[in-house]
């Protein structure tokens, strides 16, 4: 039971440390979380850059909030939904810089095929999602990546579920599409 009480106390004490804006405390916490939550940022954003900008972006939100954070639950989990929420701000901010109406999908279709997937890397998966609009590529990342429904997307993004729906399905095709065309490129003449 003690050793449960110094974790605790440890804990807080980390925890007091960055709300005091103490640097080793910051810099820990970045260099310990960097690379799971750079990776949350890649499946949002257009380009390494980008992914990077919304990290930086999220650490200083999560420094800023850190009071907000209730010990004893997973800091991790509370931190990658501070940056995942920065994500969506982001991709708000994007869409009110564009003037295009977004296109209304009349059909939606659902075909799951498992085994398209496995032969790739993550890296080429990653790619491919990069590819897509800041509009398609959030809802996928929100539906298929953090497990969001289509009416939680069109709360956080501000859209109708059907718009998420529509949204999704394009992304689909859109990635369905890149991989056929990488396919084509690697096959005999």
């Amino acid at each position: 039971m003690d050793f449960a009480l110094d974790l605790e106390r440890v804990e807080q004490d980390f925890i007091t440390a960055l709300a005091r804006e103490e640097r080793w405390a910051q810099q820990r916490l970045y260099e310990e979380h960097y690379g799971k939550l750079m990776g949350v940022c890649l499946r949002y954003a257009g380009s390494r850059d980008e992914a990077l900008d919304l990290l930086h972006e999220g650490f200083i939100k999560i420094f800023q909030n850190i009071t907000r954070y209730k010990p004893g639950t997973s800091l991790i989990a509370w931190m990658r939904t501070v940056v995942v929420n920065n994500c969506i701000d982001h991709h708000r901010r994007q869409v009110r810089r564009r003037t295009e109406d977004i296109e209304t999908a009349y059909s939606i279709s659902d075909e799951a095929q498992p085994d398209a997937l496995s032969d790739l890397t993550e890296k080429e998966i990653l790619d491919a999602v990069q590819t897509l609009s800041p509009a398609y590529r959030a809802v996928f990342n929100l539906y298929v990546i953090e497990g969001f429904s289509h009416k939680e997307i069109g709360e956080a993004l501000q859209i109708t579920e059907s718009t998420s729906r529509s949204n999704l399905v394009k992304a689909r095709t859109k990635l369905q599409e890149y991989f056929v065309a990488k396919r084509m490129e690697f096959e005999p003449k």
